[in-house]
């Protein structure tokens, strides 16, 4: 008899989801992030394309508050609210559950369809443990490093204007460290939606109706929507397949906390740690179309940086350098090969999907044959006018001394000339050090102590470079001719372009490496 009950119980709930909407399904686009070795160290990002069913989707909304204590986290869920109702709308029309969890605002709710529908699921008999708690980490995490610091609470509030909105919030009679009643009115909430913030609930709610497939949209990445009963932490240990929606999120990072970044690096820098230890990501346009939302704030350039080299430790180099120097003022994307061999060597995965929406293109490459795709990606940036800006291996980077690429591979012969205006033929041996001289003023050198600087790889040998190039720096070393060593470029196609034959792992441990190759990118992306 009571086993019938809960058959009847679940057959009434399960029957409150049923409606007129066209019940279909979402092409979705998965990315995670997936280690180029056995240590760990580095990532390149992995795709996978799925098709889910919307009546097995649910999308749930995380702490969409009306208010809050940081005023500039305010101010962008409003900004970010309209874009994520279509999302929300788009979901379910399609025939999704929409799942709204305000944490600690039931009161304002405790009338509607959707509390009701939340407290009237039937307990699930896979109930997991801890369900109902906060989850403050999954083992996984465990084998990387948290990559920011928000030990101050992550307020990135001016001081004046912190200061009078929590006045203004008293005065209304509200808790200025918690100002929240409600979700925002600036999302729909449809009779047919369920509300909760009880983990116990959702998880209820989501077996009851079938649901297999959860995408997180919400704030604040790197706290509630981790997290909370219902967040990324406890659904993908608890085996839903769970996906953050990057770009319908927000954190609370402070810049004046390590590691130092503009707060939207911030934001990127905690997708990164969630693509690699929690659960995949995906963007709005691939249920809306056109582009990922961004904040109006957000206007940092791209740069996408191809490493793909075993000579100079370049994948150590290049991201400490990007972090320290480019994580105020640039968006970064780091691709990387593989470092064991386990893949393709030629292959740098994740270039087509990223170099097409790079506003500056880095290389450090040594001879690889690009993926058709890859090599296409990068073709047209180049071709585009657009610019790019490439050290030390990067004038062979897609030369394979006349061999025939691997099937479905492309190489560039003509790349060193086409886009540098250069000739590398070889270089001198190493072990002889190079003295850097100034060739004439350049903005790429300012702030660059010339003098102090000194190479400790080997000479290239370039000569001679292209008439329409404008050297910056020479090299000598004893016996041997004086060869460019920085240099920039119109290439064959109009885009600016900067070469240096400098990156050495002893070149960047001195500042003036750091120095000029943030000049150069500066200079790069400069009208």
């Amino acid at each position: 008899m009571r086993l019938k009950t809960v058959i009847v119980a679940l057959l009434v709930f399960s029957s409150t989801f049923a409606n007129a909407a066209d019940h279909g399904s979402f092409e979705i686009l998965k990315r995670s992030l997936s280690p180029t070795s056995a240590e760990n160290v580095r990532f390149q990002p992995v795709y996978q394309q799925e098709n889910w069913k919307a009546s097995e989707t649910a999308v749930i909304v995380c702490d969409m508050w009306d208010l809050h204590h940081c005023l500039n986290a305010t101010r962008r869920g409003a900004e970010m609210a309209p874009r994520m109702n279509q999302f929300l709308k788009n979901a379910r029309k399609t025939g999704a559950l929409i799942i709204h969890a305000p944490s600690s605002c039931m009161k304002p709710y405790e009338n509607h369809p959707g509390r009701k529908r939340a407290q009237a699921a039937p307990q699930a008999s896979n109930l997991p443990k801890d369900i109902g708690q906060w989850c403050y980490s999954i083992p996984e995490e465990e084998q990387g490093v948290y990559p920011i610091d928000q030990t101050d609470g992550g307020e990135d509030d001016d001081p004046a204007e912190h200061e009078a909105w929590a006045k203004e919030l008293a005065e209304k009679g509200l808790n200025p460290r918690a100002p929240w009643t409600k979700q925002t009115e600036l999302l729909d909430i449809h009779k047919r939606d369920v509300i909760s913030d009880s983990g116990v609930e959702i998880w209820n709610v989501m077996e009851a109706a079938g649901i297999q497939n959860v995408i997180l949209v919400g704030v604040h990445t790197n706290m509630c929507v981790l997290g909370r009963p219902f967040g990324l932490r406890r659904l993908a240990a608890n085996g839903k397949n769970v996906v953050l929606c990057r770009d319908l999120t927000d954190t609370m990072y402070n810049p004046k906390m390590k590691p130092y970044v503009s707060h939207f690096t911030g934001t990127d820098l905690i997708i990164e740690h969630i693509e690699k230890w929690v659960c995949p990501t995906i963007t709005s346009d691939q249920l809306l179309g056109g582009q990922p939302y961004q904040f109006s704030k957000d206007t940092r350039p791209h740069v996408v940086m191809l490493v793909a080299e075993r000579e100079y430790v370049t994948n150590e180099t290049l991201p400490e350098f990007a972090l320290e120097h480019l994580g105020q003022d640039y968006k970064v994307t780091i691709l990387h090969c593989d470092e064991e061999g386990q893949g393709e060597r030629n292959d740098i995965p994740g270039t087509a999907e990223a170099v097409r929406d790079a506003d500056v293109l880095l290389i450090s490459v040594r001879r690889r044959a690009l993926q058709l795709d890859d090599f296409k990606a990068v073709e047209e940036h180049i071709k585009a006018g657009k610019p790019v800006v490439g050290i030390r291996t990067a004038n062979h980077a897609f030369s394979l001394r006349g061999a025939e690429p691997p099937e479905g591979h492309v190489v560039w012969e003509a790349f060193d000339a086409q886009v540098w205006g250069g000739s590398y033929t070889g270089h001198h041996g190493a072990g002889k050090a190079v003295t850097i001289k100034k060739v004439t003023d350049h903005p790429i050198l300012e702030g660059v102590d010339v003098d102090a600087f000194r190479g400790t790889g080997s000479l290239y040998i370039v000569n001679p470079i292209a008439e329409n190039t404008t050297a910056i720096l020479s090299g000598t070393i004893e016996g041997e001719p004086t060869e460019p060593i920085a240099w920039t470029n119109k290439t064959s196609f109009g885009g600016k372009a900067f070469y240096t034959s400098l990156g050495h792992v002893g070149e960047f441990e001195q500042s003036q490496m750091s120095i000029l190759l943030k000049n150069a990118i500066d200079w790069a992306v400069s009208k």
